[in-house]
């Protein structure tokens, strides 16, 4: 039987163990604010794309993740939900995953009316602050901008099945903002959707090309692969990608690749979780 989904909006939490406890909860809190439609003005004007969102939620509540989404929360009441969040015990759970879908500035995403320090929310699940949680990872995804840059394609030495031929009839758009932020303590796990200083994109009917092919890796080898593994693959598969129709015409042929920082202290499995 599969978890029960909540469709609220914001990603947390749920799993570590190579192999996973009986019963042990795999909680999730999915954010996405969208700050085109508060009063607040967020660089660009790409909002997210609900395919992407539903997605996300499917291929997480398949791994054994209880999915909370939270819908345009304005910055304080984010900031609510997720210490809310960071109190609760976490004694049976295996990990904590929060997802954030969202626009970016400097080391700030943006809510639904301003902006928040990302240090502000992985601050409240350190060891110090979240007990409960010491020695499990914490996995933060977060897909938004983290500069002004566009990445340029080259050829590799290697042409290995290389290809970024793509029948794509959407265009794509920019998610124009910045984000920095890596926080201090072990079993953190700070996964983007760009290198830092680059433009993410998003496709306007399927999202962002981030989300897509994360999802698609989860469906693959979500429950096989180690986590990290599976990153570096959805790492090749987005920087295979370009841009072929945009508003701007300088972004057309350009590129992106995300990155991920890992500071677990174990190897890290999806293992599906027995009912």
């Amino acid at each position: 039987m599969e978890p029960r989904r909540k469709r609220r909006g914001l990603p947390a939490a749920a799993r570590k163990r190579r192999r996973p406890r009986e019963g042990a909860p795999r909680a999730c809190t999915m954010s996405v604010p969208d700050p085109r439609d508060g009063d607040f003005s967020a660089p660009g004007d790409a909002g997210q794309n609900v395919t992407e969102v539903d997605a996300l939620i499917g291929r997480l509540s398949k791994l054994g993740f209880e999915v909370n989404c939270f819908d345009d929360l304005k910055a304080e009441d984010l900031l609510m939900t997720i210490h809310k969040v960071s109190t609760s015990s976490h004694v049976d759970a295996d990990c904590l995953l929060c997802v954030f879908l969202t626009h970016g500035e400097g080391n700030h995403i943006y809510a639904y009316d301003a902006k928040i320090d990302i240090q502000k929310l992985t601050a409240m699940f350190k060891g110090d602050r979240c007990q409960s949680l010491v020695g499990k990872p914490k996995i933060f995804i977060i897909q938004a901008c983290r500069g002004d840059q566009h990445d340029v394609p080259v050829m590799p030495l290697d042409v290995v099945d290389h290809q970024t031929n793509q029948a794509d009839v959407n265009e794509t758009e920019i998610d124009a903002a910045s984000i920095y932020t890596l926080p201090a303590g072990a079993d953190f796990l700070m996964c983007y959707s760009v290198a830092e200083g680059y433009y993410s994109h998003r496709e306007t009917v399927k999202g962002s090309w981030y989300i897509q092919d994360l999802c698609e890796m989860l469906g693959k080898y979500g429950s096989s692969l180690e986590f990290t593994e599976l990153l570096t693959l959805v790492n090749r598969k987005v920087s295979q990608r370009r841009v072929d129709f945009c508003k701007d015409p300088k972004a057309i042929g350009k590129k992106q690749v995300p990155c991920f920082a890992s500071m677990l202290t174990k190897k890290l499995f999806l293992l599906p979780k027995s009912n």
